[in-house]
């Protein structure tokens, strides 16, 4: 059976980099969004079982890809895991999203809590 697929939405290269490292350790297979833009477009397509979602992008803000993932019943199963610098952005997102990691995120701690919302094979 195939990997599920978790989608990063980064705009650091670095950090994009070390997430998918992280997930492809959790059992993930990774596509890389760097771009608020370029996100919207690949969720057009794309069902992943995970979302990594920056909160600070070019183009379109993660409160907005939020939004429209939240809005779009495709995406419904999506696991969300919300990062960001903002120590008072992550409390007030606790509600809406699965995971919400201040950074820095470590490899070791996104890939056993990416673990734990992988979907059963």
């Amino acid at each position: 059976m195939d990997d599920p697929l978790a989608l990063v939405i980064e705009d650091d290269h670095l950090l994009a980099d070390t997430y998918a490292e992280a997930l492809r350790a959790a059992g993930f297979a990774v596509e890389i969004a760097r771009d608020g833009r370029t996100a919207l477009a690949r969720l057009t397509t794309l069902t992943p079982a995970l979302i990594v979602l920056d909160m600070n992008l070019p183009f379109v803000p993660g409160m907005e890809i939020l939004r429209r993932i939240r809005a779009d019943a495709r995406l419904a199963q999506s696991r969300i895991i919300v990062t960001t610098g903002d120590a008072q952005r992550a409390e007030a997102l606790a509600n809406d999203v699965d995971l919400v990691l201040v950074k820095p995120v470590s490899v070791t701690q996104l890939s056993e809590l990416a673990t734990r919302l992988r979907p059963p094979t």
